[in-house]
């Protein structure tokens, strides 16, 4: 199983800044939400890298406008976000973009779908 403490899969380095205290102040700041205010802060990670989102809609819309915008370009998105809001709508505009992807349809994921496409994947290239 991946986690934190593994540190690496595939090369790169498992990074999640969504606690680090600037994150807060910073996406007030820019009246974003901590979701996109991480993926702003990680976009050194992110480039080249897979980027994972299990979770909030708002981080994979962020991801999405960072393609958009040159800024980032990772060589992988999991984007399986769970909810009511922009779930299933985030996962759609993902279909649209030229970046490699694996996601599903409708407002159902969260962080285990995500994790068990991350640990198939690991799986595979073991």
């Amino acid at each position: 199983m991946l986690n934190k403490q593994n540190s690496k899969i595939f090369g790169n380095s498992i990074v999640c800044k969504i606690s680090d205290p600037e994150i807060m102040q910073q996406a007030q700041k820019g009246n974003k939400t901590k979701s996109q205010m991480a993926m702003r802060m990680a976009k050194s990670d992110i480039d080249g890298g897979i980027v994972v989102i299990g979770n909030a809609p708002t981080a994979l819309l962020e991801i999405i406008q960072m393609i958009k915008e040159n800024v980032v370009k990772p060589a992988l998105i999991i984007g399986l976000p769970v909810g009511f809001i922009s779930a299933a709508e985030s996962k759609e505009e993902l279909r649209k973009i030229d970046i490699a992807y694996i996601t599903n349809k409708g407002r159902k994921g969260g962080s285990s779908s995500a994790a068990a496409v991350v640990n198939a994947l690991y799986k595979l290239i073991k």
